[in-house]
């Protein structure tokens, strides 16, 4: 017995909703945030103890600021973004940044148990190549 998949000509409008795009597009929303979640701030990862201040009101920056990441580990190790540097190397990264037109912000993340001599060091070398522009992270205190 055959059938026809015919529709009857009535002057009713059909009544069914097709979501199957709309679960595809959903599918693929999914993806795209499960593919891009990882890269964003992968220096926010290094586990780091910041040292911690009192609440105050913050200033948002310009969304055209370029920020780039300096972290100091409680055992001396130096990080620009992810990559481990050794002081030197990081003196030629800020080298390489000072030639730039409108070099970055650095965002200074160090660990409350690293010594000061650690963070002067990082001053001095970015004093060294003319970078001013900083910016400390801390965390909280309740």
């Amino acid at each position: 017995m055959a059938r026809t998949f015919r529709r009857q000509r009535t002057g009713q409008p059909i009544a069914e909703l097709n979501v199957t795009n709309l679960i595809d597009l959903g599918f693929m929303l999914l993806i795209i945030f499960m593919i891009t979640a990882p890269l964003i701030k992968p220096e926010q990862t290094i586990p780091v103890n910041l040292p911690s201040e009192s609440k105050s009101p913050q200033a948002k920056p310009d969304p055209a600021t370029k920020f780039e990441t300096v972290t100091v580990k409680a055992d001396g190790t130096y990080l620009l973004g992810t990559q481990a540097l050794s002081l030197a190397q990081l003196s030629r990264e800020f080298a390489n940044f000072a030639l730039q037109p409108k070099p970055p912000v650095f965002r200074l993340r160090m660990d409350a148990k690293s010594t000061a001599q650690q963070y002067v060091a990082v001053l001095a070398e970015m004093e060294k190549h003319h970078l001013s522009r900083i910016s400390i992270d801390t965390q909280i205190q309740n």
